[in-house]
């Protein structure tokens, strides 16, 4: 992650816990999606796979909704994932309306890589912290992301 030159910034923004936090989110989210990119893939992929991984098929709606990502743009990665074999679309035998979204063994592998590249990112972005404030970051980030 490139450092941010807060010197550049006014004083009064420099003590503000907003900014910082924005400055190091914008930092760390271009490394994300440079890193992905690079794997020839975007967030919205990795996303998906992630919550099917962790809950199951599921339809794209639920999938919306566990990633916070618009029903459009669902829709179009899906489509994406399909094409490339990382995930499966089946209709929903409750409502032949609906498809369930299923992540299929390729799918499941290529999270698995895309895993591994997130790691390296983040061992990036957290680079000049010691292992103890990394875990305390990422402590506090959660209170503050769960309150």
């Amino acid at each position: 992650m490139e450092p941010v030159d807060a010197h550049a910034a006014p004083a009064r923004l420099r003590t503000l816990p907003s900014w910082l936090v924005n400055q190091v989110a914008l930092a760390a989210n271009r490394a994300v999606a440079e890193g992905l990119a690079a794997a020839g893939t975007r967030r919205h992929h990795y996303s998906l796979l992630a919550a099917l991984d962790d809950v199951g098929p599921a339809s794209q709606a639920e999938l919306g909704r566990r990633t916070m990502i618009d029903r459009s743009d669902v829709v179009a990665a899906v489509n994406e994932l399909a094409d490339q074999g990382y995930v499966e679309r089946t209709p929903d035998p409750a409502d032949r309306r609906r498809n369930v979204v299923s992540l299929t063994p390729a799918g499941r592998r290529r999270l698995r890589q895309l895993d591994r590249l997130l790691a390296k990112v983040q061992d990036d972005i957290l680079a000049p912290l010691p292992a103890e404030d990394r875990n305390r970051l990422v402590a506090l980030l959660t209170r503050l992301v769960e309150r």
